[in-house]
């Protein structure tokens, strides 16, 4: 059963994102482990609501990927392979080149640089590869989780097309719910996890997309080699 997260803060306009990014964090936090099994009456005790936006919470994250439903018995944590992560990473790589060969060809906005709200908008997103990349040259692996997902979103929205953008960060949280079983097992995550963030997004601030491609390439193969290799133990 997750953890004892307090349900006076879930609000009745909202419960059912707050239930939903609230079990999701417990996933990215490795409290709620791999196959691990509750049910919806457990988690509507657990915040003190009905069972109706928990069910629709379950629901919601078992379409993004995060759970699977046991018919009758309630759900468990999805239980992701390396196999499953290579697919995952592959297929995250192609959706973010497909986003750079439209900005090549300027069928994108992004390449609209000098916009003061693009420019505005990838401030903003430095601010939070700087956020991410402190974190992960600290190892803090739950706060990383956190300002990685963000940075991607918000870097995902500036190409423009956000259907792209959203499954992008959908493929981005079901690349960390995979890989974050293995990296817990590091005694000391500082100097192993990828802090490229910023040099990302003065590339792309720069329309320097060979060297962006580069960097997304180079991230790529260090998340691979690192799960691969905790996998082997």
């Amino acid at each position: 059963m997750p953890g004892s997260s307090g349900g006076g803060a879930v609000t009745r306009s909202t419960l059912r994102q707050q239930i939903a990014d609230a079990l999701r964090d417990e996933v990215l936090a490795g409290r709620l482990q791999p196959g691990q099994e509750f049910t919806v009456k457990e988690i509507a005790e657990q915040y003190g609501v009905s069972a109706t936006p928990v069910r629709e919470a379950l629901v919601d994250l078992s379409a993004q990927g995060l759970l699977d439903a046991d018919q009758h018995r309630g759900f468990h944590v999805r239980e992701y392979s390396v196999a499953d992560y290579r697919g995952i990473v592959e297929a995250r790589s192609l959706v973010t080149d497909g986003m750079f060969h439209a900005l090549e060809e300027g069928r994108q906005r992004f390449r609209q640089v000098d916009d003061a709200r693009t420019v505005a908008a990838l401030a903003g997103v430095r601010r939070r590869g700087e956020e991410a990349r402190r974190a992960s040259l600290a190892g803090d692996l739950t706060v990383l989780i956190g300002y990685d997902l963000r940075y991607w979103h918000e870097l995902g929205s500036l190409f423009g097309n956000p259907y792209l953008a959203e499954f992008l960060h959908r493929l981005r949280v079901q690349s960390w719910v995979c890989a974050v079983q293995h990296l817990r097992r590091l005694t000391d995550m500082r100097g192993a996890l990828w802090s490229g963030h910023t040099d990302l997004v003065d590339a792309m601030a720069q329309r320097d997309i060979r060297t962006a491609r580069s960097i997304v390439a180079q991230y790529d193969a260090h998340s691979l080699d690192l799960v691969e290799g905790l996998a082997r133990g």
